[in-house]
């Protein structure tokens, strides 16, 4: 089977994806309330892992990324990656069940909106994304970009020990990571491919540049975490998926237009398309959390 053979499958496989991601950052949530709110003389990491429902979500998690890569292995990275903005529509659905309460029309029609704009991009995307060789060079920008965020989080650490940061800042930065988590997978299993085939071969600047990749998201993957957990206990579950669902996309698509080429060649009118498609479903997202923030108030 090669790489990107199977694209509807990379589809399915990426809603799947967001379905357990959407578990995942329920349980991970419900896990930090519960271990910051009982009393306890452990610090806060043996809190967490204490406590099953944090254990639970993690492991989802974990398993949710392992589904966004098989998904990434099958199906171009703009095609595949936008589509975890289903987690935020199946968190709404799943939080509304077990609250026994029924979908409030404004929560309706905004996870009307966003499926509408998924599914718009999602068919344009899917006749003119392409999967390409990754060269060197185009590691090394990816590489220098990830460098220059770590920079920034640095510098954005050192502000927030002299003034407080508002709580949408640790959700930005985790989605923002979780993008590089994305684009650096794509990479690295486009590059293991070659060498399979022999386009790259022994211990040359391409396989140091491919094992660098793997622990530039090893590092990303890291923060990522660290900032997710935290945004769990200073904003609510909604709003942390809302953010990265428009974040993680954005950069990754960014990223796979810009230097991975992956819509090289495709006619104007549809990178109009994909753009229109795009605001409609991150439209669709400000309403949804904006409308959920309603219903929780």
């Amino acid at each position: 089977m090669l790489v990107g053979s199977l694209p509807v499958l990379g589809v399915l496989l990426a809603l799947l994806s967001a379905f357990i991601l959407a578990l995942g950052n329920l349980g991970q949530s419900r896990g930090i309330k519960r271990a910051t709110e009982k009393p306890s003389s452990t610090t806060p990491l043996l809190g967490l892992i204490h406590t099953r429902s944090w254990l639970g979500g993690t492991a989802l998690i974990g398993l949710a990324m392992l589904l966004q890569m098989g998904s990434l292995a099958l199906a171009p990275l703009i095609l595949v990656q936008p589509l975890g903005v289903a987690a935020l529509v199946f968190t709404v659905i799943l939080t509304t069940r077990a609250s026994g309460k029924r979908i409030a029309p404004d929560v309706r029609n905004a996870i009307f909106i966003v499926l509408g704009g998924v599914a718009l991009y999602v068919i344009v995307a899917a006749s003119v994304s392409k999967q390409k060789a990754i060269g060197n060079q185009q590691l090394v920008w990816i590489l220098g970009i990830l460098a220059a965020v770590l920079i920034l989080s640095l510098v954005v650490f050192l502000i927030g020990k002299t003034k407080k940061l508002p709580p949408f800042t640790f959700v930005i930065l985790g989605g923002i990571y979780s993008g590089f988590i994305a684009t650096l997978g794509k990479t690295v299993i486009l590059r293991v491919e070659a060498m399979f085939k022999g386009g790259v071969g022994g211990a040359d600047s391409g396989s140091w540049l491919t094992l660098l990749c793997i622990v530039a998201i090893s590092i990303a993957s890291a923060l990522s975490i660290v900032y997710v957990q935290y945004s769990h206990t200073c904003n609510s579950p909604d709003i942390v998926i809302a953010g990265l669902t428009i974040v993680d996309p954005s950069v990754a698509v960014l990223l796979g237009i810009t230097i991975l080429h992956e819509a090289a060649g495709a006619p104007a009118w549809s990178i109009v398309v994909l753009l229109i498609a795009g605001i409609i479903a991150f439209s669709g997202v400000l309403k949804l959390a904006t409308a959920e923030a309603k219903v929780d108030s």
